[in-house]
């Protein structure tokens, strides 16, 4: 994108002072008359860059003047290309903007900025998962965003009703490989959260929208995280664990997991078992708070309360009856 290339012709002239018509078609792999467009467009739009004729001559900016882009301090490059390199991992054109990037960089920053931008990759599947790849849809959608453009979408709710929509796209969300677009409908007011995985078609139209004044795709996402967990979390039980097993469980658990009192309690009948620290969890349901427990019933023990433990016996005969 032409913007691109100037932000990188900016970049060029600040770390080298001069840069060629010549030099920077090769930096950014386009024509020299292509360059040459790109270094008088910046000059038209008021970047303070003139071109000096003859030997030795080039582009510079007007008496060493700098951008905002120019200046990045060494830790701010070393954090910047640390947010870069796992996002362009999987895509050649996010990586040829790094390498271009990285050459604009004055030269004692470039050897730790590549090194941080190698630093990490995503693998976004656990253990034992299947790797999650990244629906068709994304990119289009992104173009969407980013033209600003409405689209028709033909969208599967969770009720499994289809029908197509027109949406204003405002943003995507990537949690834990699963895709979320936030838009705003034609026929109600306020965003909407879809799933990417729940559109089987797209189109994109001609009509340009306004985003909201002051819309922030992360803190509408925050709202919408807080909304969605505690829907989640909406019955808790009081469990007593065992001691060792703790760690475990509030794995299991995460945010729905909470230690009420770690006085360490003898089990009830007196024995000399592991003993226990109470805790409370919690799911969108008794069934469903129910069903979590089932797998760690030897090392817990719910004493509240009584739908929760009426539902693990349910449970219990449940499997009894299926392989006693």
């Amino acid at each position: 994108m032409r913007s691109m290339r100037m932000i990188t012709a900016l970049l060029l002239m600040q770390s080298r002072g001069r840069i060629t018509a010549a030099e920077l078609a090769v930096e950014l792999e386009v024509s020299v008359a292509t360059a040459r467009r790109d270094l008088e467009a910046l000059s038209t739009a008021g970047v303070p860059v003139y071109p000096q004729p003859g030997r030795g001559g080039g582009w510079s900016l007007v008496g060493g003047a700098r951008t905002d882009l120019s200046g990045l301090t060494a830790a701010e490059a070393h954090e910047l290309f640390l947010l870069l390199g796992p996002g362009s991992a999987d895509s050649e054109l996010a990586r040829s903007a790094v390498r271009k990037l990285l050459r604009a960089l004055p030269g004692t920053f470039q050897a730790d900025a590549e090194a941080a931008a190698a630093a990490v990759r995503t693998d976004a599947a656990s253990w034992g998962d299947l790797d999650r790849e990244r629906p068709a849809l994304v990119g289009p959608l992104q173009q969407a965003i980013i033209d600003r453009h409405k689209i028709i979408i033909d969208y599967r709710s969770r009720t499994g009703s289809p029908g197509p929509r027109t949406v204003a796209p405002l943003g995507m969300i990537d949690k834990d490989g699963r895709w979320y677009l936030i838009a705003t409908p034609d026929d109600a007011g306020g965003s909407r959260t879809y799933r990417v995985d729940r559109i089987a078609d797209l189109t994109e139209t001609e009509e340009i929208f306004q985003r909201p004044q002051g819309f922030d795709l992360v803190a509408n996402w925050r709202e919408v995280v807080d909304r969605i967990e505690s829907e989640r979390g909406r019955v808790s039980a009081t469990v007593l664990v065992d001691r060792s097993r703790l760690s475990a469980i509030r794995s299991h658990f995460g945010r729905y997991f909470r230690v009420v009192d770690d006085r360490l309690r003898a089990p009830a009948d007196h024995d000399h078992g592991p003993e226990r620290v109470t805790v409370t969890v919690a799911a969108q349901s008794v069934r469903a708070v129910a069903e979590q427990l089932a797998g760690w019933t030897a090392v817990s023990e719910v004493i509240g309360p009584a739908p929760v433990r009426h539902e693990l016996a349910a449970i219990g005969e449940e499997l009894a009856a299926r392989y006693g």
